[in-house]
């Protein structure tokens, strides 16, 4: 698998570019397996299928300058910030579940490589015992399938609790009382720091790169303004 590499000056960007950047990976480059990993500024992305008002706190956002995003995938909204790793999984595959389940097999094993012992659940989770550290999504596209998760490292917690607002019907219908009961932080599992975390990411799954071109840049900037 390639690791999509971004020229350094290009590495700071808003979530809408990191979005953008996968699908030009997915519609653009050559039949291949392609990976990257992406941190972002205080941001909340939405599935394609939420209401915006039904899952976010708009007025808490406003007020800490956290960005709302929509993406075209399906899955719930989350919470992102500079603590808080995005991966993204580009495949030539139009099997959807093989690829979900490609990626939460790459996320397992380089967590066991820390030796943290996590698990996958049917929901395309990653679970640290009860507690969930990292969720997925993906979307088709023609002959390519792009599945993106988050990694919870040392994300904001306050934040995350009130800038997402699941309704009581769903909490309950998950059998927890408040988000905060269902995650964990990476960091308490692990001694590693996030660059390092980010290190052995790529070492464990990348075999080469694809560096990413000014013309490529410009093209996704394009993609990204639609």
């Amino acid at each position: 698998m390639l690791y999509v590499e971004l020229p350094e000056e290009h590495n700071d960007r808003e979530l809408s570019f990191y979005l953008a950047m996968e699908e030009y990976v997915a519609r653009q480059l050559p039949p291949n397996d392609y990976f990257f990993m992406w941190q972002v500024e205080p941001s909340v992305i939405y599935g394609r299928n939420q209401f915006v008002e039904q899952e976010v706190n708009e007025d808490y956002c406003r007020q800490h300058g956290i960005r709302l995003f929509q993406r075209k995938s399906g899955g719930g909204c989350v919470y992102a910030d500079k603590q808080n790793l995005m991966l993204s999984y580009v495949t030539a595959t139009d099997k959807v579940g093989f690829a979900f389940n490609s990626f939460i097999g790459m996320e397992l094993l380089c967590l066991r490589k820390m030796g943290v012992e996590a698990v996958g659940t049917t929901h395309n989770d990653v679970m640290i015992g009860d507690r969930k550290v990292s969720g997925t999504a993906s979307y088709h596209l023609p002959g390519r399938t792009i599945v993106h998760g988050t990694l919870l490292y040392d994300t904001n917690m306050e934040h995350m609790l009130h800038a997402i607002t699941p309704t009581e019907e769903k909490l309950a219908s998950k059998g927890i009382q408040s988000v905060r009961q269902r995650i964990t932080l990476l960091k308490d599992h692990t001694t590693l720091s996030l660059e390092e975390v980010k290190s052995l990411i790529r070492n464990t799954l990348c075999v080469g790169s694809f560096p990413l071109s000014s013309e490529d840049i410009i093209h996704i900037e394009q993609q990204q303004s639609l």
